[in-house]
Parts: C-alpha cells; sequence; structure tokens
C-alpha cells in the first residue's frame, strides 16, 4: 500500500455518501477537508479538519487545492436522481458531466498527483445483456443520469490518458444504510410503519445488489490507496442479487409488520429491471468482507422507525 500524508478532499460531503466518506476516512486518520453548498450546521463538522461551503464549479477550488495540496479527491458531489434527470436533463448534465470536468481540470492545474476517484454508478449498464455484470460488459445506459455518470467516466479516462493524472470510476449498485431517506428501501420501511398495505412500483421480481455504505466508505479507503488509478472502474456492490419481494419481506420481519404488499406492475421509464455485479475485480484489492443484507435492513428498518416516530 501506498504511503501517503492522508489529506483527502471529499465534494458532496453534507451528502448521504459524502458524511459516510469523511466519517470513516477520519476514524483512519486521515485530515478531511470538506465542501458542499450546504449550511454548516448540516455539514459533519466532527469528522472535518475543515469546510467550505461552496457551489461547485467554484474557481475558488483553486486556491482550496493549492493551499491543501490533498492527495486524494473523492467527488460524492452531483444530483443522483434518474426521474429528475429525465425531467431536467440539462441540469442533470451541469451536476454530473459538466462539473466532474470542472474538477478534474482545476486537479489538473493545480494538484496534478492528486488520486481522484469519481462516483459513477450501475446506471451505466442500463438493462445488462446478462448478469452477473462484470465491468467489461457493454454499458447501455437508459437515462440521462445513466448516460451522464458514463461520460464523466470518460472524462476521467481522458484526464488519465493524456494528462496522467491518477484517476479511478467506482460504479455504485445500490446504496443503503441509516441517513438515507428516499429510493425503495426508505418507500417500504416509510409504508409499513405508517400503512396496512405497503404499495409499490413494479412487479416485485425486479431485482439489486445492495452495499451498505459503510462498506462503500471502506471501500473507497482501498481504491484510494491500492488501485492503478489509471481511469479504470470497479463495480461497488455484494455481489448479491435480491429481489424487491425479497427486500420487502426482509423489512417486514424485522418491523414485525403483520400488513400486506402489493405491486402495480409498471416500471418507471430508465429503471433497469434486473442487476447483480460481479465483483471479482474488487476483491483483487482485497475486498471481499460486506455486510450481510439481512443484518443491514434491520438496522436501517430500526432506525426508519426511530426516525419516523421520532423515537
Amino acid at each position: 500500500m501506498t504511503t501517503f500524508h492522508q489529506s483527502v478532499l471529499v465534494t458532496g460531503v453534507a451528502g448521504f455518501i459524502g458524511r459516510y466518506v469523511a466519517r470513516y476516512f477520519s476514524e483512519q486518520g486521515w485530515s478531511v477537508i470538506g465542501v458542499d453548498n450546504s449550511p454548516p450546521e448540516n455539514a459533519p463538522l466532527h469528522n472535518l479538519t475543515a469546510y467550505h461551503r461552496l457551489k461547485l464549479p467554484d474557481l475558488s477550488l483553486n486556491n482550496l487545492l493549492k493551499e491543501y495540496s490533498p492527495n486524494i479527491c473523492i467527488h460524492c458531489a452531483g444530483r443522483a436522481s434518474v426521474g429528475l434527470s429525465l425531467i431536467e436533463p440539462d441540469v442533470d448534465f451541469q451536476s454530473n458531466t459538466a462539473l466532474t470536468f470542472e474538477i478534474l481540470n482545476a486537479l489538473r492545474i493545480n494538484a496534478p498527483r492528486c488520486r481522484f476517484i469519481f462516483l459513477s454508478s450501475a446506471a451505466i449498464y442500463g438493462n445488462p445483456e446478462s448478469l452477473p455484470i462484470g465491468e467489461t460488459q457493454r454499458c447501455n445506459p437508459i437515462s440521462p443520469y445513466g448516460f451522464h455518470k458514463l461520460q464523466s467516466e470518460q472524462l476521467c479516462l481522458e484526464f488519465s490518458k493524456v494528462y496522467d493524472l491518477p484517476t479511478a470510476s467506482v460504479r455504485i449498485f445500490s446504496a443503503y444504510g441509516p441517513g438515507l431517506r428516499r429510493q425503495v428501501l426508505w418507500d417500504i420501511c416509510r409504508q409499513a410503519i405508517y400503512q396496512p398495505i405497503v404499495k409499490l412500483q413494479g412487479t416485485g421480481k425486479e431485482s439489486r445488489d445492495f452495499i451498505h455504505v459503510l462498506d462503500i466508505a471502506k471501500a473507497l479507503l482501498v481504491v484510494a490507496t491500492s488501485a492503478p488509478m489509471q481511469g479504470e472502474t470497479y463495480n461497488f456492490a455484494s455481489g448479491r442479487e435480491v429481489t424487491i419481494s425479497e427486500l420487502a419481506e426482509m423489512v417486514f420481519k424485522s418491523l414485525d409488520y403483520k400488513g400486506s404488499v402489493e405491486f402495480d406492475g409498471m416500471v418507471p421509464v430508465g429503471t433497469p429491471i434486473n442487476w447483480q455485479a460481479d465483483v471479482t475485480k474488487l476483491g483483487s484489492l482485497g475486498i471481499t468482507d460486506f455486510l450481510s443484507l439481512e443484518r443491514g435492513v434491520r438496522v436501517y428498518a430500526n432506525w426508519s422507525y426511530a426516525e419516523l416516530l421520532g423515537i
């Protein structure tokens, strides 16, 4: 493992994944510089060496890079909604592709040895040709969000190949964990706590590959310090396929829910049907131990219960 001065710049540090990244790196002894547009009271200040409120892209980033000379930059900022990308593709492009370019270019000029990790998404695969999905499988996005993540990956490869900037992209499948107040797991928990019938989209046979957000933070540290950083990509997932029906049953068991579930049979535009990742490449870096979904869902369901009922 390469030895670093141990300073990391995290964009989007007040977001769901950014908060976990800041906390985990801080616990491992790193100096964490956080950047976000949220007011300081919404940022994880107790895990940060410094916090700068910026609405990226911002020319002030150049000064921050010169001041701190971070060894690592983990880019968590950017809009993360397939639905909104369909309604406002221009905003999604600016907050993903264009923003990624601006940060890469700022690093090229001000911190050319900083190792850059881009948080991409499994949305770049769309509906895959086969399961499990390996990193070499053809990308076939079905939403503006997926296209913009793929374009951002290409920018990372460009800056590695042309400017020798060390980069890697991590394709996150279905992230979850306490603090996430959206997406299917939150929706199931919220309805199970308040409603006698949980009503969900789709057929229930749609599947996802879930990874706990703390496992993401741990894997990011390994990639940041051990990966070749030549513009390559990594699947971030557990490697386990779970249907939404199975997921709902896990939640119901955790909450001792006696109601029922109904599916409307409608799959939203831009939503893939089945996902399961091949995590062999991640395993080659020594990342093989993931929190079990049963345990993770139980903890998340208990957190949701306390969160929604104000306990």
